[in-house]
């Protein structure tokens, strides 16, 4: 009886456990999730279209070296390296079109390196 009462508990901790990581992974229902890829010379998407109050978080990866993310209208600035997932989350507060653009030295063409971030009501 107490294995079978220590079995339930261990079980119902564990599927807890795994559906508040699933929902930390996912972010919440609300958020809009936006994969972006930094490679050289170039973001990809190049262009964002979000809408004004959605919470918004940016899921930055690299393709072959260490980037950087910096979206200076809304206070966001993001190191990005290869390997590994860079989230960052805000929420747009204004319409219209928002440049970032890499802020680690990436090579000849790193001044192109940059996109939009376009915001509508």
């Amino acid at each position: 009886m107490n294995r079978t009462i220590a079995l339930l508990f261990t079980l119902t901790a564990a599927s807890g456990a795994v559906t508040l990581a699933a929902s930390m992974r996912t972010g919440s229902p609300s958020e809009k999730v936006i994969r972006v890829t930094a490679k050289k010379f170039e973001f990809s998407p190049a262009e964002i279209t979000v809408k004004k109050g959605e919470p918004l978080v940016l899921e930055l990866t690299s393709a072959d070296r260490e980037h950087g993310f910096y979206l200076p209208d809304f206070g966001v600035e993001a190191k990005i390296k290869p390997g590994a997932a860079t989230r960052v989350s805000f929420t747009p507060g204004k319409i219209g079109k928002f440049n970032f653009a890499c802020d680690v030295f990436c090579g000849s063409g790193h001044e192109e390196m940059s996109g939009a971030l376009v915001v509508t009501e």
